[in-house]
C-alpha cells in the first residue's frame, strides 16, 4: 500500500506543474505531464485525443492567442480510486497578461484523472467547463410550467419525443 500523503503530494505537485508549464508557455514540459493517450476536452467542447494532439494545440495557443497567459488554479477536491488513479476537481483559469485578476466569465472548473505510471504521476484526462451555474427553477415556476405544457402539446400532436413522454 502506498503512503496516502506521498500520493496526495505527488498529485498536487502534478497539478502545480500543469499550471506552471502553462504559465511559462513551455509546450514540451506541458506535454510531458500527460500520458501518451491522454484526452483533453476544452471548455468549448473541443477534444484533443493523445499527447501529440494536445501538445500541438497548446503550442499554437501558447505562441498565439494565449501568449504570455498564466494558468491560475487550485485543487478543490482530490480522491483516490485505487493505488494508481486519482480524480481531482480543479478550479483553474487563464489569466491574460493585461489583467491582474480573473474575469468571472472566464472561471473554469476541471475534472482531472491522474494515473501513476513508471515515470510518475501523469494526467490521463481533463474535462474543462466554464463556471456559470444555473438556477434550477422550482417545479411550480413559470419556466417549469411552460416546459410541461410544451411536452403535453408535443404528445397531443405526436411530434418529437412528446408521444413517448408521460408527465405526472
Amino acid at each position: 500500500m502506498f503512503d496516502e500523503r506521498t500520493r496526495e503530494a505527488a498529485v498536487r505537485e502534478l497539478f502545480g506543474s500543469f499550471c506552471a508549464a502553462w504559465t511559462r508557455g513551455d509546450t514540451v514540459e506541458f506535454g510531458a505531464l500527460f500520458t501518451d493517450d491522454a484526452d483533453y476536452v476544452s471548455y468549448d467542447g473541443s477534444w484533443a485525443a493523445g499527447r501529440a494532439s494536445l501538445q500541438d494545440n497548446h503550442d499554437r495557443l501558447f505562441r498565439g492567442v494565449l501568449a504570455g497567459s498564466a494558468m491560475v488554479g487550485e485543487i478543490e477536491s482530490l480522491r483516490f480510486v485505487g493505488d494508481n488513479t486519482a480524480v481531482l476537481v480543479g478550479n483553474a483559469s487563464v489569466l491574460m497578461p493585461w489583467r491582474s485578476e480573473l474575469p468571472k466569465r472566464r472561471l473554469s472548473r476541471q475534472i482531472v484523472t491522474c494515473i501513476r505510471t513508471t515515470d510518475g504521476w501523469r494526467i490521463a484526462a481533463i474535462q474543462n467547463g466554464r463556471q456559470r451555474p444555473l438556477t434550477v427553477p422550482d417545479p411550480e415556476a413559470m419556466p417549469s410550467k411552460m416546459s410541461r405544457c410544451m411536452t403535453r402539446l408535443a404528445r397531443h400532436f405526436g411530434i418529437g419525443r412528446g408521444r413517448e413522454i408521460s408527465l405526472p
